[in-house]
């Protein structure tokens, strides 16, 4: 599969970007509100972490690539013995 750039793509990516900065940032009062407190604030983090990643890749209209050879690997072009 050959590399394109997508505009939609890539407004999607920094809307996720910045859902996943804003919960990196204001990973405590969130954690607060919505379940235990201090306990969860590592899962917070790193739940907006994941995000600012995931963002990047769909910016720039990697996660088709990444895709198309992760579901290859189970369900195409190889030969059956």
């Amino acid at each position: 599969m050959e590399y394109s750039f997508s505009w939609g793509a890539f407004f999607v990516g920094a809307l996720i970007l910045g859902l996943g900065a804003a919960l990196t940032i204001w990973y405590r009062p969130l954690a607060d509100n919505l379940s235990g407190g201090a306990s969860s604030y590592d899962r917070y983090r790193l739940a907006g972490l994941i995000a600012c990643g995931v963002g990047l890749l769909v910016m720039l209209n990697l996660h088709t690539l990444i895709f198309s050879w992760f579901f290859g690997l189970f369900f195409g072009g190889g030969t059956a013995a």
